[in-house]
C-alpha cells in the first residue's frame, strides 16, 4: 500500500478522516469531481458520488486504500447537513466494504454544474 494515514499528537482525532496522508507510491491518480446524475437528496447523492469515485479508482487499478486526499463540495453547506453527509458516506462504504479515512476537506459552495447536483467529490490517489 502506497498510503500511510496518521493522526499526529497535538492534532484533533476526527472519526471520519485522518489528519495526515504519507504517499510512498510512484503513480499519481487524480479523480475528477464525481456527482450523482440521477439526483436524490444529499445522502443519496453522497453515496453515489463515493461509488463513482470507487469506480474511477478501480479503472486506474486502485481502491479507497490508495486515496491520499478527498475534497467534498456541498451546495449551501450548513452544519445541520452533516447527518445526511455521514449517512451517504456510511451507505457507500458499507456497499464497498471499506472505511475511507484519508485527509478530507469539506467546502461549502454556492452552486455546482447543474442545479440538481448537491455534492461533488474528488480524490487524489497514489499507487505503487
Amino acid at each position: 500500500m502506497a498510503i500511510t494515514l496518521l493522526n499526529p499528537a497535538g492534532l484533533p482525532e476526527i472519526p471520519v478522516y485522518r489528519q495526515v496522508s504519507i504517499a510512498s507510491g510512484s503513480k499519481l491518480v487524480f479523480i475528477a469531481g464525481q456527482v450523482a446524475w440521477e439526483g436524490g437528496d444529499l445522502a443519496t447523492q453522497v453515496e453515489q458520488a463515493y461509488l463513482n469515485v470507487a469506480t474511477a479508482l478501480a479503472a486506474a487499478g486502485g481502491s479507497f486504500d490508495d486515496v491520499a486526499k478527498l475534497t467534498v463540495y456541498v451546495v449551501d453547506w450548513t452544519p445541520d447537513k452533516m447527518p445526511l453527509l455521514l449517512a451517504g458516506i456510511d451507505r457507500a462504504t458499507a456497499k464497498l466494504g471499506v472505511t475511507p479515512v484519508p485527509p478530507a476537506s469539506l467546502l461549502g459552495v454556492a452552486a455546482l454544474d447543474v442545479p440538481e447536483h448537491l455534492v461533488e467529490i474528488e480524490a487524489t490517489a497514489v499507487l505503487d
